[in-house]
């Protein structure tokens, strides 16, 4: 049985009794310097066949003077193969005591010495992904649960180290979790996929839910001891990308955005009309921006001040209110809207500025919402900006927005407020050749 462990070892062995003869010799030894067990056993020290002769006393008494401390030493220096080649090995040794407690003899480890490196190199770095590298690192058992987590996936995921072992993804992750479990299991069964991926999850933190990117690798984790690859888990590593996501997406928006604005003023530039420009710009500006938009202008020669609860502002072109579509002149468009007082559109032209509103989460789907303001039903979001052109008012420009996209936000209201600018300054073109709306 003894022979069988010693020759079912990962590292050579070698063993000398107190007079330097070898007693044992295992299959990695042979493998590594070709001397079989049969050639090895019996010699007195390495003299002559593993070590040149020159260098056989030096080795010989550091490999021996484990007999007269106790722990273990750790050399290094060169053996000879059996071919003739020399070989750098790393060898341990520590004495071996007899019954009677003295020592009675030496064993020896040893290994080469770029596998050894090979071997702590791949030990540290597996100990500082695990601990403080730049990103996160989470060990995923074959059940989906993390089993390891470094100190930045810990604060990546707003928990601690320990209590997020164990636990379903499902736990942490609100939404998302389906296309990452998606992933995970895809590596079990496939193998790593040839690029990073990108998932955009929402977490649940104490603070509340956090919106977050992730761009992750996947490894598969087998056993190097099966004699078949079987899976151990997958190696998730990932960084949070949200703010350059972000900025990358804020930047398209704002590219999109410059050239909506340039196509309409030179779609306008063409138009003949002054309000045919004005329903040109609008649906300019709708695009990917809004799902209604609503121009609704002041009779002529009346200010803001004039305005009386709203009944006033004359609706003059929208967009369909069931149905998407352009943004058209409402056919004999001189019926007042009648906005209720507090209206959005009338504390724009109060402040002759802009206002953000969105429905409350306790209304259903909006309808009701968006009824009592005299909007299409499914609106949930609006954004009103006053029209304003050499020093006068002459209405309000609302866009609305359905429940399933975000709500209006500054970045929003600037693009709305230049908007506004191009379509005031036509519609009092309009006003001054003659035939506009409100004259």
């Amino acid at each position: 049985m003894l022979a069988a462990l010693l020759d079912g070892m990962d590292a050579a062995l070698c063993a000398f009794d107190a007079g330097g003869a070898v007693t044992h010799w295992n299959r990695e030894a042979e493998r590594i310097l070709g001397w079989s067990a049969q050639e090895a056993v019996g010699r007195t020290g390495f003299a002559g066949w593993a070590v040149r002769r020159a260098d056989a006393h030096e080795v010989q008494g550091r490999l021996m003077s484990a007999m007269d401390a106790p722990g273990r030493q750790v050399h290094e220096f060169a053996l000879l193969r059996k071919d003739g080649s020399r070989v750098l090995v790393r060898t341990q040794s520590a004495r071996v005591l007899g019954a009677d407690g003295k020592p009675a003899g030496v064993y020896c480890a040893f290994s080469e010495v770029h596998a050894q490196i090979d071997l702590e190199r791949a030990i540290a770095l597996s100990e500082a992904l695990l601990e403080d590298a730049s990103w996160g690192v989470v060990l995923v058992d074959v059940d989906l649960r993390p089993t390891v987590v470094n100190a930045y996936a810990s604060r990546a995921l707003g928990g601690g180290r320990t209590t997020l072992l164990g636990r379903p993804l499902g736990e942490l992750v609100v939404q998302g979790v389906e296309e990452l479990e998606a992933a995970l299991q895809h590596v079990l069964a496939e193998g790593a996929p040839g690029a990073p991926a990108e998932f955009w999850v929402t977490l649940r933190t104490a603070e509340g839910e956090r919106r977050r990117c992730w761009r992750s690798g996947f490894l598969r984790l087998a056993s190097p001891l099966a004699e078949e690859p079987v899976p151990l888990g997958v190696g998730w590593l990932f960084r949070d990308v949200t703010a350059a996501k972000l900025a990358q997406q804020e930047a398209d928006r704002l590219r999109f955005r410059t050239s909506q604005l340039h196509r309409a003023a030179r779609t306008a530039a063409e138009c003949e009309d002054p309000i045919e420009a004005v329903t040109s710009l609008l649906d300019f500006a709708l695009a990917g921006f809004a799902d209604h938009v609503l121009l609704d202008l002041t009779p002529g020669g009346l200010t803001a001040g004039e305005l009386t609860a709203g009944e006033r502002l004359v609706r003059t072109a929208a967009t369909p209110s069931d149905a998407p579509g352009p943004c058209l002149l409402v056919a004999g468009g001189s019926i007042p809207v009648r906005y209720g007082p507090g209206h959005p559109a009338l504390q724009a032209v109060e402040r002759i500025g802009s206002v953000r509103t969105s429905a409350g989460t306790g209304e259903a789907g909006g309808a009701a919402w968006a009824a009592e303001r005299r909007w299409p039903r499914d609106a949930a979001h609006a954004l009103c900006t006053v029209l304003r052109s050499r020093g006068r008012t002459l209405g309000v420009l609302t866009f609305l927005r359905a429940a399933n996209r975000s709500a209006f936000e500054r970045p929003d209201t600037a693009y709305a407020e230049t908007v506004a600018a191009r379509v005031a300054a036509a519609a009092d073109l309009a006003r001054a050749v003659g035939g506009g709306p409100g004259e």
